[in-house]
């Protein structure tokens, strides 16, 4: 079992960064995949950045690529998305989530936290 809890949003103003965390219980997390997601009201969830269990494999969705850089420490069952440049359009509740395969797909990940809203104002 893995639990995870994301936290590190908020209310920014578009241009500005944020960084949002995600904290894993369990011993076997660093050897699962994880997924970054948002949903925003009235839209489906979307997948965002993906980092495989050895952090050496990264990809991301072309809204983010370059503005985003997800990362992870094995040792504090951490895993970190450093948002930069920030869009009104990023505005959404974002969620990590673990599984075993590296996937753009919500479906591929057993595991997801509750979710930490970021707003951006213009």
């Amino acid at each position: 079992q893995v639990q995870l809890v994301e936290s590190g949003g908020g209310l920014v103003q578009a241009g500005e960064s944020l960084r949002l965390s995600c904290a894993a219980s369990g011993r076997t997390f660093m050897s699962y995949e994880v997924g970054w997601f948002r949903q925003a009201p009235g839209k489906e969830r979307e997948f965002v950045a993906a980092i495989s269990w050895g952090g050496r494999t990264t990809y991301y969705a072309d809204s983010v690529k370059g503005r985003f850089t997800v990362s992870r420490d094995n040792a504090k069952n951490t895993v970190s998305l450093q948002m930069d440049s920030l869009k009104p359009e990023d505005s959404a509740v974002y969620y990590c989530a673990a599984g075993k395969s590296l996937s753009g797909r919500a479906d591929a990940y057993e595991y997801w936290g509750q979710g930490t809203q970021v707003t951006v104002s213009s």
